[in-house]
């Protein structure tokens, strides 16, 4: 039984939030005592369901003395600003990935966190899932050798749920790289457990009234020959969900009569201008988040290959191809999907243990992520140089 729950603040209360708000509602080791958000109707929510105080600027809230840590949900681009803010005040943070969109951004947000001598936590991610974990403590034991090859893929109708301008535009953070792709890097690099060197890809943007990158294929070579493929599609045809026990990336059942939906409803607004409006419409305070989920998260079909053993992972848990036989098994429950990284923050804060997805980690993941775009510019492999 949790008696300390972290005081946790929340910085945005968008579809980030949404979307680890049914963990924060059950899991017991943070407690929700204050926000930032400039919508007053999202502030009114919050006092009404969770007490505390509501504040309309991130600078207030990071002076807050109640406040431990601050979960940073607001658009990439605020990163860096509300981060400062937070160090300033003395406050652990949890920011959302991607840390940032700039590399120096980044550098400054590590460099703030450090000079602090505050904790950071990228994510929520899709690395704490627990099928992700449970491979990670197959693969380290060492029973099954080394992790040679990793094959992820992940098809969904990312591009054509509501956006923001931005959302669209590359340079502001925009498109499937900055969102998407860092899921998965951040899975292989757990997985592989050595540092990446080089990445070559190839992306696509293939919508000229979405001109912003909805694929990629990429490679990363990782030290000691060993290498993971990436492809993702966010143009909402095929759902690789189907692969996954009908199972939706944030552990759902998928219900068959759903597909479609992000495009249907793009194609019923009447102006551009209308579709912020709809995404408007997801944050807190006007509408509800999503169900409590049965299964755990997952970010599409993962199959990792060792000396071995092929572990395919799985929204219930890991199953293992090995040299003579095949078994399943199970990823242990938790209070909520998201419960992993809500433990590492309260390990990191009551018990000073530096958590793995620290602000340099997310820095690492950042840096993969440009090199994806690079290399499908230049058309050749691009150095990693901060990993």
């Amino acid at each position: 039984m949790i008696s300390d729950p972290v005081r946790l603040g929340v910085a945005g209360l968008g579809r980030g939030f949404m979307l680890t708000l049914p963990s924060l509602r059950s899991d017991p080791h943070a407690a929700l005592v204050a926000c930032a958000a400039p919508r007053e109707e999202s502030r009114t929510a919050f006092v009404a369901e969770f007490g505390g105080k509501a504040y309309a600027t991130v600078n207030e809230l990071a002076q807050d003395p109640n406040v431990e840590a601050v979960y940073i949900a607001t658009p990439h681009q605020m990163h860096r600003e509300h981060a400062d803010a937070v160090a300033s005040g003395g406050k652990h943070l949890l920011v959302e990935k991607p840390l940032a969109i700039s590399m120096d951004d980044a550098d400054a947000i590590v460099e703030s966190a450090a000079r602090a001598g505050l904790h950071l936590i990228t994510g929520p991610s899709h690395s704490f899932d627990q099928p992700v974990l449970l491979a990670r403590e197959m693969v380290a034991s060492g029973k099954f050798g080394a992790v040679r090859m990793i094959h992820a893929f992940n098809y969904t109708d990312f591009l054509y749920r509501p956006r923001r301008p931005e959302e669209l535009d590359t340079a502001q953070g925009g498109g499937v790289v900055f969102s998407q792709a860092v899921h998965q890097i951040d899975i292989v690099r757990l997985l592989m457990g050595v540092r990446a060197t080089r990445v070559v890809a190839m992306t696509g943007a293939w919508d000229a009234a979405r001109q912003t990158e909805g694929a990629y294929s990429a490679v990363i070579e990782f030290e000691g020959g060993r290498f993971a493929s990436l492809t993702y599609s966010g143009y909402a045809h095929y759902d690789s969900d189907v692969l996954q026990d009908g199972i939706s990336e944030l552990g759902l059942e998928k219900v068959p009569a759903t597909y479609g939906r992000s495009r249907k409803a793009l194609s019923r607004l009447t102006s551009p201008a209308d579709e912020p409006k709809l995404k408007s419409g997801r944050t807190y305070g006007a509408t509800d988040a999503p169900s409590p989920a049965p299964h755990a998260e997952h970010f599409g079909p993962m199959i990792v290959s060792c000396d071995r053993a092929d572990l395919r992972l799985t929204p219930k848990g890991v199953e293992i191809w090995g040299d003579f036989e095949k078994k399943f098994v199970a990823a242990p429950p938790d209070p909520a999907p998201r419960s992993p990284v809500l433990r590492a923050l309260y390990e990191a804060v009551r018990n000073g243990r530096p958590p793995t997805q620290s602000a340099g980690w997310g820095r690492a993941s950042l840096e993969v992520c440009h090199a994806i775009l690079e290399a499908a510019r230049a058309g050749r492999f691009v150095d990693l140089k901060k990993q």
